[in-house]
């Protein structure tokens, strides 16, 4: 049986084919080709358009078909992984009311802040594992207010994914895992959060039906099937936020098991066995996607708003240039970037950095001595300093891990980067060939029975290569001195 996954991203929407019985990838196809933007109408908002999405979704399907590399009809199940936290919200007709507000929008916060102080934090910390910060629910807090119009026209509040399963199916469902990132979900009973939804005055009929992870979410509809040129009633067994999907590409699903992923956003993941949480909510813990009432299994989550999108900005003002050029004049220069220093904070408000909005910064330019090699090493090095600080918070919180997990692509694509990421965080990085829409082709396979056991999706599966950490004297050196110019940005 072939498996489709889609993964709904920032910049793009990538789908891959996947042969069940090989674990091999048949086909993968992303669109559009280039970066989709953020639509950003005031300071620290980032909205995308649901619609435009499911067209890019349809449109990367058709393109993956075209390839002719595959019988359409040996297609037998379906699985998405979506950009985490985003708010999307249809009316009774099943119309999209106003753009999702996604993951790095920072116009939330002082309201998931006046709902941790109201509910309080033994009452959060205990029981959601976090502060409603900016998340779903606080974003939703917002539109009450701010929209009130378009509030009462809500029937259903959904996830990213939820909503792609919903244009594929016609059904409107959710996850614990997904609540959970929205910050609607209570660990402590195991259901909706009463204290959230009462204190933010939001009716329980606007939360779809609650399904687990790997489920039977709906049934690919007659008229997507057609026009898909796809079997009807495909199943759409699997939904996962894209960091917990990763980490079931990456295989990290006991305890211990930690996996990275480079991005737009940069996310270290490690799993856990018990209902932890940071006390300053600085980095947060989500049900993971084997999370159920008999395993506790919690995906604990460092995320970096500005990684990838910071290595973008620079490729956007370098002109005419490709990301392997990048990498190719970064290795030209040698590590710490003669003094050259960037945080890489552009892109909202940094959970890991108590939510405040830093920005980006470049430090110590010498006009005579920097070039644009420079600025690119220092850049990656400054992606990979902001991965070491937030992983020293998650140490302070009991996660050690002797070796992560990461696909190869994305910022690791680079050896610069990759190598300032193990030497600083004196962590080796275990290499593999996945990605978050092979995760969710792999996750459908789980979902629809396929496998029989999760750790069958993974017997075939090889690792491309282990990087050690070599220079951890070196990269301690300059970590600490660009901690410093970070700690003066938090003063």
């Amino acid at each position: 049986m072939l498996l489709l996954g889609i993964d709904l991203g920032t910049s793009s929407i990538k789908v891959s084919v996947v042969d069940g019985a090989t674990q091999q990838t048949v086909v993968s196809a992303q669109y559009p080709e280039t970066e989709r933007e953020i639509i950003s109408l005031q300071p620290g908002w980032a909205e995308q358009s649901p619609e435009r999405w499911w067209n890019d979704v349809k449109a990367a399907i058709k393109k993956a078909h075209h390839t002719g590399k595959y019988n359409k009809n040996d297609i037998g199940a379906i699985g998405i992984s979506y950009q985490m936290h985003g708010l999307v919200l249809l009316d009774q007709e099943g119309h999209v009311v106003r753009n999702s507000i996604i993951w790095c929008d920072s116009r939330a916060v002082p309201y998931g802040n006046r709902a941790f102080e109201a509910i309080g934090a033994e009452g959060c910390l205990q029981h959601l594992l976090n502060s409603p910060g900016n998340f779903t629910a606080a974003k939703l807090a917002w539109v009450k207010e701010n929209e009130p119009d378009i509030f009462e026209r809500i029937d259903k509040v959904m996830l990213p994914g939820d909503f792609i399963a919903q244009r594929l199916t016609g059904h409107i469902t959710t996850t614990p895992s997904a609540l959970s990132e929205g910050i609607f979900w209570d660990f402590s009973r195991n259901t909706l959060s009463e204290a959230v939804m009462q204190y933010f005055g939001f009716d329980n009929h606007i939360i779809p039906e609650i399904k687990a992870v790997f489920e039977d979410h709906g049934r690919l509809c007659r008229a997507v099937a057609d026009e898909l040129s796809l079997k009807e009633g495909i199943p759409v067994c699997y939904k996962a936020g894209d960091q917990p999907n990763n980490a079931l590409s990456l295989n990290v699903l006991e305890p211990g098991d930690v996996a990275a992923t480079a991005g737009t956003s940069g996310v270290i993941y490690g799993v856990s066995d018990a209902l932890t949480y940071d006390p300053q909510s600085r980095v947060n813990s989500f049900a993971h996607v084997n999370y159920s009432n008999q395993l506790t299994r919690v995906g604990v989550l460092l995320c970096i708003n500005g990684t990838g999108i910071l290595n973008r900005w620079i490729k956007n003002l370098s002109g005419d240039i490709s990301y392997p050029e990048m990498n190719g004049l970064a290795a030209t220069i040698q590590p710490g970037s003669e003094g050259l220093s960037i945080l890489p904070f552009g892109n909202g408000a940094e959970r890991m950095l108590s939510n405040k909005i830093v920005g980006a910064h470049l430090h110590n330019i010498d006009l005579n001595k920097h070039s644009n090699a420079h600025i690119l090493r220092a850049a990656q090095e400054g992606i990979a300093f902001a991965f070491r600080y937030g992983l020293d918070i998650m140490r302070s919180n009991g996660m050690q891990p002797s070796v992560i997990r990461a696909g190869k692509a994305n910022m690791f694509l680079s050896n610069v980067f990759t190598e300032a990421f193990v030497n600083a965080t004196h962590i080796p990085v275990e290499l593999h060939n996945c990605d978050g829409s092979v995760g969710a082709a792999l996750g459908a396979g789980i979902g629809s029975g396929y496998f029989k056991h999760p750790s069958e999706a993974f017997q075939k599966r090889e690792i491309l290569s282990i990087i050690q950490p070599v220079q951890t004297e070196l990269y301690d050196e300059l970590y600490q001195k660009w901690k410093e110019l970070l700690e003066r940005q938090l003063m």
